[in-house]
């Protein structure tokens, strides 16, 4: 990688091997593995083809496309860190603090998912998608994972975590923006339980009780 191409933004983000090697943008960043290329340039909101399933079958970092190890990094935002399910496969751990750190979308809690002007024929992920930028992020390091269907794509159910970081502008979130994120977030999930039921609302009340005991002092 020539790093004399790298956005200004990013440029001070330390950078491990993996990511070195990946492509840069013309407007500065390293191009993620999963990352479609549309005539010739890439895509950042949209997946390649066939990514997801390469993920899966040959055990592919999201962020740098080579081999995991046994310990696997999402980066997710609260609302998934309750109910431990999310739409993406998982990276290297030093991939994921990365893309916490040099992602715009996932650094900037003001930037918002740009959908205009979708290619023809891009799907949205499997599962309930929260389009909002959920503030604060965590990086949820887990041995463990199960892979579901959901229509026509697949969900990721993650097992009990070896190790959880919470990061927020590019840094270690506070336990005060960890809890704005949860508060704020908390209605959407609720919205969506409310339609299935009280079942799916008991079942919510568990995964919030659970999901409290691992928040960041």
């Amino acid at each position: 990688m020539d790093k004399t191409k790298l956005n200004q933004a990013i440029w001070s983000i330390p950078m491990a091997d993996r990511i070195n090697r990946l492509p840069i943008s013309e407007t500065g960043f390293p191009v993620p593995w999963f990352v479609a290329w549309l005539d010739g340039k890439p895509d950042f909101r949209v997946i390649g083809p066939d990514k997801l399933v390469q993920a899966v079958k040959r055990s592919l970092c999201w962020t740098c496309g080579q081999p995991l190890g046994q310990y696997k990094a999402f980066p997710i935002g609260p609302m998934c860190a309750i109910n431990r399910t999310i739409a993406e496969p998982p990276s290297h751990l030093e991939c994921a603090e990365y893309a916490v750190r040099a992602c715009p979308f996932l650094s900037n809690p003001r930037m918002r998912r740009n959908e205009k002007d979708m290619p023809a024929g891009h799907q949205e992920p499997a599962g309930m998608m929260i389009k909002r930028n959920p503030g604060a992020v965590c990086i949820w390091v887990t041995k463990e994972f199960r892979v579901m269907r959901d229509g026509n794509g697949a969900v990721f159910r993650l097992g009990d975590p070896t190790s959880m970081t919470w990061w927020a502008e590019g840094r270690r979130a506070t336990r005060a923006e960890v809890d704005h994120s949860i508060q704020t977030g908390l209605p959407l999930l609720r919205a969506e339980a409310e339609k299935e039921g009280p079942e799916a609302l008991a079942m919510l009340d568990r995964y919030i009780a659970r999901a409290q005991r691992l928040l960041p002092p």
